[in-house]
Order: structure tokens, then sequence, then C-alpha cells
């Protein structure tokens, strides 16, 4: 571990010089990278260096025990290491967990989609109920949530919508939500009380760059029309909605949150990528196989990840058998310990790759 941590070191100081080279100060992309790599590694470098400094404590008032013979001052030397030792252990964890591979796009922002799955109206409902539960804690967790295009269900919820997350670590945050979410409940228009369950699919994706998927618009229709949701006066009177279909693959996306096409047009686009992105991903991941099945996070919206059962107020997560008898609260927004135990599973799964 302290070599890999010396060669932090090193590219930290490495990093520090490119950054202040003319070439490096002219090229906007260039000097951005950079002192996003520099904030990284600085992380590291900030608890080497305080590791290193406990170390040279220990090792100091191990030579004073050794050599003194005065039993005050050795006192004082074993009351030191029992400080140190704490700090030594805590600071090697912190460092562990740093050294983890990051996930590169955890920084991005993300795209939502929420789809009704098997179960009729009530999936739609539950699936508008998946949405208000991410709408709630974006609030809480300081994160933008706006909606890009949406298919009401015919007794309420959502047969599908789409929203953007912008904000810290978004995609990083909500990334472990992708999968099948399944309810067990009375539904609203059942009559004999029997408890029904249905699901819905969550997918969320890493907003990509231009610069990271290239699409050639010459292989993408763009098709316009009336916007039908909220949008004031321009609904229904001038052709700002957008869809984008990109004919390789046959990807569809759709947007009318704005009341101009140009706005519109600019985030389908980014959807469109994201989607795009995320296709070749899932090919990279199919040809490691078996590692991507001991990760917490598979990525398969067909794996079922969590249910919700209403009648027990239960909230089991299936990948990591975690289950709280709190739905009230996650159903508002309250999903924080879910996303930290998932997160710290994850990062357990690596130290042991790792180790």
């Amino acid at each position: 571990m302290i070599d890999r941590l010396e060669a932090i070191k090193d590219r930290f100081e490495e990093v520090g010089q490119l950054m202040v080279q003319p070439d490096a100060m002219a090229d906007m992309k260039k000097y951005t990278e950079l002192s996003k790599e520099y904030a990284d590694l600085e992380k590291v470098v900030v608890e080497f260096n305080a590791y290193k400094k406990v170390l040279d404590d220990i090792q100091q008032a191990k030579e004073i025990l050794e050599a003194e013979k005065e039993p005050e001052l050795r006192e004082m030397a074993k009351m030191e290491l029992d400080e140190l030792n704490p700090q030594k252990e805590e600071l090697e964890e912190k460092l562990k967990k740093l050294l983890i591979p990051k996930d590169p796009n955890d920084d991005k922002n993300a795209v939502l989609e929420i789809r009704a799955g098997t179960g009729g109206d009530e999936a739609a409902i539950f699936a508008g109920d998946l949405f208000k539960m991410y709408q709630r804690f974006c609030e809480k967790a300081g994160l933008k949530l706006n909606v890009l295009d949406l298919t009401e269900g015919t007794a309420g919820g959502y047969k599908e919508i789409i929203s953007t997350v912008t904000g810290k670590e978004a995609y990083g945050t909500l990334k472990y939500e992708s999968g099948v979410h399944r309810v067990q409940r009375v539904p609203a228009t059942e009559t004999q009380g029997r408890v029904h369950t249905s699901a819905a699919t969550v997918a969320v994706l890493p907003e990509i760059d231009d610069v990271e998927v290239e699409i050639d618009m010459n292989d993408v229709r763009k098709d316009t029309y009336c916007s039908s949701g909220p949008g004031g006066q321009s609904v229904n009177t001038t052709y700002s909605a957008v869809r984008l279909t990109h004919e390789p693959t046959g990807l569809v996306v759709t947007c009318q949150d704005q009341k101009s096409q140009i706005k519109n047009f600019e985030k389908a686009l980014k959807v469109l990528r994201s989607r795009l992105y995320e296709i070749e991903l899932a090919k990279q991941q199919d040809e490691v196989g078996a590692q991507r099945k001991t990760m917490v996070r598979s990525g398969d919206r067909s794996e079922k990840i969590r249910t919700y059962n209403y009648p027990q107020g239960r909230v089991t997560d299936h990948r990591i058998g975690y289950t709280v008898h709190n739905l009230p609260a996650i159903m508002n927004g309250e999903i924080e310990d879910v996303i930290e135990n998932l997160q710290m599973a994850e990062n357990q799964t690596k130290l042991n790759e790792e180790a």
C-alpha cells in the first residue's frame, strides 16, 4: 500500500507542475482535466501525509520506550502510543477506501428513467410513487430534478417519466437504483382487498458529454410536434417538442419540457448520448462476465432489486439482504441509509478484489 501511495504522491507533484506549464494553461480542456486529477489526488496525499506523520510519531515513542529508563518519560511514551495506534488504524481504513478504483462517471449528472412494468394501472401508479420518492430525495440531497418527458397512466401515475438530475455526484448517488422495483399492496382499484404485486423499472444513466460519445447526425432523424404538457401559452400552438430517432439502434428520445425547440433538441441529444453509452458499456461488461455478477450494481434492468411491502410496512433490497420497517419514510424520500449500505457493500467487494 505504501508503494502505491508514494506513486500517487509523485503523480500529484507532477500534475501540479504540469498545471503551471504554458501549454496546459492555454488549453482549457487539458487544464480542466489536470485540475480535476489534482483535486482527486490531493485527497489521498493529505491523508497519506497525516499517516506518515503518525508512523513517525509511533516510531519515536517506541524508541523512547526502548532507550529511556525514566519511569515518567516511559509512561508518557506509552500514553502517546495508546493514542497513536487507533489513529494509525483509522487512517489506514481511510486510505484503503481512497485507493478503491473510482467510477469515472460518479461526478456526472444523471438521467433518471422510470417506466411502469407488470401490473397495469397499479404499475403506473407505483411508477408515480417512485418518482415522488426520488423527487423528495433530490430536494433533501441538494440535487435538482428536471422532467424532460412523461406519459401519464390512465388511472394516475406514469407509464413513463424521464428526468435529468443535476448536482454534486448525482450519478454516483443514484446509480444503485437501476433495476426492477416491486410493490406488494392492495391497489385502489381492488374491490375485494386482495394484495397485488406490480413492478416498475428504474434506469439511471450518466449524462455523457459529446466528447465521450460522438453521434453522426446523419444517423439521427429529428421530428418536431406540439407540446402536450405544461408550458404556458406555447402548448399545442408551437412545434417546440422534439423527437430524435437514432436509426442504427432504433433508440427514440423525446423532450418537451422547454418552450424552445433548440433547448429541447439539446436535452434530447444528451439523453440519446447517455443511452448509446449504456449500450456500449453493457457490451464491455458482458465481456468480463462473471466479475460483473459479483458487483452490487450489475446494471441489469431486468434484475429485481427491491421490494416495497405495504401490508408489513417493509422495504427489502435483495442485493445485500438489507431490510427496513419504515416504508412511509422511504416513500417520503428518506433513502439515504439504503444507498449508503449499497455503497459500503460495493466498496467492500472492491476491497476484497484488491486483496
